[in-house]
């Protein structure tokens, strides 16, 4: 059973920065690829960015391609999401997740954290 706590988000203006944080526990880190995903206000969750188990191998929604980085670091048992140059539409609670497979489809992840949450003012 893999446990995953997120952590860094807040409040910040348009055009401001955050990193958020992942850190896995429970489990063999290396072995799970991982992802971001968000939830907008009254909106359905959505997929942000994936990670290979390297970290080779990224991919990310076309909204914020350029602007957001994700990464991981194995020896930590994290997994980091950068946000750069943020909107107001990235407003969202922010999760982090675990696969056995590489794939944006957030019904195949198994495990998730509690989600923090990112509120982008203009």
């Amino acid at each position: 059973q893999v446990q995953l706590v997120e952590s860094g988000g807040g409040l910040v203006q348009a055009g401001g920065s955050l990193r958020l944080s992942c850190v896995a526990s429970g489990g063999t880190f290396e072995t799970y690829y991982m992802a971001w995903f968000r939830q907008p206000p009254e909106k359905e969750r959505e997929f942000v960015a994936a990670i290979t188990r390297s970290g080779s191998g990224t991919v990310y929604t076309d909204s914020v391609k350029g602007r957001f980085t994700i990464s991981r670091d194995n020896a930590k048992n994290a997994v980091y999401l950068q946000m750069n140059s943020l909107r107001p539409e990235d407003t969202a609670v922010y999760s982090c997740a675990a696969a056995t497979t590489y794939t944006f489809e957030s019904r195949t992840y198994q495990y998730w954290g509690q989600g923090t949450q990112v509120t982008v003012s203009s």
